[in-house]
């Protein structure tokens, strides 16, 4: 493995997320850096849930899901997705990022980097599970960034 390294300038890992980034609010992607992508990646892919969603939600909540970023990719803008990525279907419903928005309590969320050998033929319809099962065999690096919202 590499030293796949994702974060953000707007928060550290496993800080709070600032509340702008939240589905209430302006609900748009907080701004992700990406070091370390190994020399043979083909592309990569981004997926941000919620497992503390499991209780009150009863699943990991899918917020945001994209794949088939371009490797030479340093970073996402706020409130922006690469050009030629392809954003799959997240727990709203909807093709594009979802901000944290828990329910009852204050949710850890993941934003986790994959490096892949290959780009993925899926469509826009895909699912956080379907992205993870076309990625099988072909990781070559991960790296995860946390961050916490409160309602």
């Amino acid at each position: 493995m590499s030293d796949l390294k994702l974060k953000s300038p707007a928060f550290s890992d496993g800080e709070p997320i600032p509340e702008k980034y939240g589905l209430t609010e302006e609900n748009v992607n907080p701004p992700l850096e990406f070091e370390g992508i190994p020399e043979e990646t083909e592309s990569l892919a981004l997926l941000m849930d919620d497992p503390d969603a499991v209780e009150p939600a009863g699943k990991v909540w899918d917020h945001w899901i994209v794949w088939n970023i371009d490797p030479d990719t340093a970073e996402i803008s706020e409130g922006s997705t690469p050009q030629e990525a392809t954003e799959g279907k997240t727990d709203f419903g909807e093709t594009e990022y979802g901000g944290p928005n828990p329910p009852d309590r204050e949710h850890t969320y993941r934003f986790r980097l994959y490096a892949l050998t290959a780009k993925l033929e899926l469509p826009e319809t895909a699912r956080k599970e379907d992205v993870e099962e076309a990625m099988k065999g072909n990781i070559l690096a991960e790296a995860e960034l946390t961050g916490t919202h409160a309602p």
